[in-house]
């Protein structure tokens, strides 16, 4: 079987691009101006406007939107945070750029995602923020919990990096009244090349957002040009988008739909090609309302059947080893079972939308052939 360019080593994810988006950055570049301009004020209201929400602020990553908006809500030194292990590193290192606690939590196994139970059994009185992360676009809905965290001064904060465009019921991920942080790297649904967006509670919430994002500097760089004097009226970081990165999204959002659409088509061809196939399970992503960021199975056999893909030149990955495991964030280690178990078992398998139907079958068949091969040693084995 021959391995198309497609499903290379290289490629378990991979930018899309609809053609328009080098024409955009070349006007930014022929314009001059190159840092936080006009277009990023228009990503900002494009963005809005997509989601239903009546303020979007854009930084330049989806780190720097968790970082700020922890900032915002008003987390530090002496908080904790509950926050899934099954998440990437970014999650983790914002809480602690903040000098707050994470306090990891279990998932469920066939969502990968927190739920309300497993949430308030971590809840303490140092408890700040729980930030319940959307993984693989899957969306939350934690609004049984949501009043009893808002009594007790708890802010909701979802790590939507995975999951612009899904749904929670009627209404977009960011329009259900929390505090939300979206990622626009190059391998998301939506990207920017590099950025990220927060979706602030209130107008006060957006002030403090974009001041922080400019180094606490509270006049645009327009008014700044009309002055001899700016104030900085707190703590700030050099984290706003750039012209040249908004245009990317500019150019990229009216093609979301058909994005979304062509993910999900992908995903549920990935759901019918491993119906019939023993020895993995296939992680749900709620496909009618999400728009599928990964494609993830589960098998026993994961290091060994990783392998003998790797050597097929098929590009599947982990995502993501537990953080709670990680020599970084040992200080915070706890059991995880869950966890645990599926950060042994997940599988990525190569999930972008340059990938055709049978690119789908060629993964799917060399999964099986891998899962064959491990069990016969196994059998031998034993």
């Amino acid at each position: 079987m021959t391995i198309t360019a497609r499903l290379d080593v290289g490629r378990n994810a991979s930018p899309f691009l609809f053609g328009e988006e080098a024409a955009a950055v070349a006007e930014v570049l022929e314009s001059g101006q190159y840092g936080h301009t006009d277009v990023t004020e228009e990503f900002e209201r494009r963005i809005a406007a997509f989601l239903g929400v009546r303020d979007a602020v854009a930084v330049m990553s989806g780190t720097a939107a968790l970082h700020t908006a922890l900032l915002a809500a008003k987390v530090g030194p002496g908080h904790e945070v509950v926050v899934p292990s099954m998440t990437f590193c970014a999650t983790v290192q914002a809480i602690l750029a903040v000098g707050a606690t994470p306090v990891f939590v279990d998932v469920d196994p066939a969502t990968l995602c927190v739920t309300d139970q497993l949430v308030m059994d971590a809840v303490t009185d140092r408890t700040r923020a729980v930030m319940p992360v959307l993984f693989g676009g899957r969306a939350i809905d934690l609004s049984r919990i949501r009043p009893e965290l808002a009594a007790r001064d708890i802010a909701t904060m979802e790590d939507a990096a995975h999951a612009f465009g899904s749904r929670n019921g009627a209404r977009r991920v960011g329009a259900t009244g929390d505090l939300t942080c979206f990622s626009f790297g190059p391998i998301k649904n939506l990207t920017c090349g590099q950025g990220g967006v927060v979706i602030p509670r209130g107008h006060a919430e957006a002030a403090t957002i974009r001041r922080m994002r400019m180094l606490g500097v509270v006049q645009s760089q327009a008014e700044r040009a009309q002055t001899t004097r700016y104030c900085v009226e707190g703590f700030g970081l050099r984290y706003q988008m750039s012209g040249i990165n908004a245009a990317i999204g500019l150019a990229q959002l009216p093609h979301f739909e058909k994005t979304a659409a062509t993910r999900r088509g992908l995903w549920r061809a990935y759901r019918r090609a491993l119906a019939s196939l023993d020895g993995v399970t296939l992680v749900d992503v709620d496909p009618d309302r999400s728009v599928p960021h990964l494609c993830q199975v589960r098998t026993p056999h994961r290091d060994k059947v990783h392998a003998r893909m790797k050597a097929r030149g098929i590009g599947v990955g982990v995502h993501y080893p537990p953080n709670h495991l990680q020599p970084a964030f040992a200080e915070w280690r706890r059991d995880l079972p869950a966890t645990e178990q599926v950060g042994r078992e997940l599988l990525t398998l190569p999930f972008h939308q340059h990938l055709a139907e049978a690119d789908i079958d060629q993964v799917v068949t060399a999964l099986g052939q891998a899962l064959k091969t491990v069990g016969a040693a196994s059998c031998a084995r034993s």
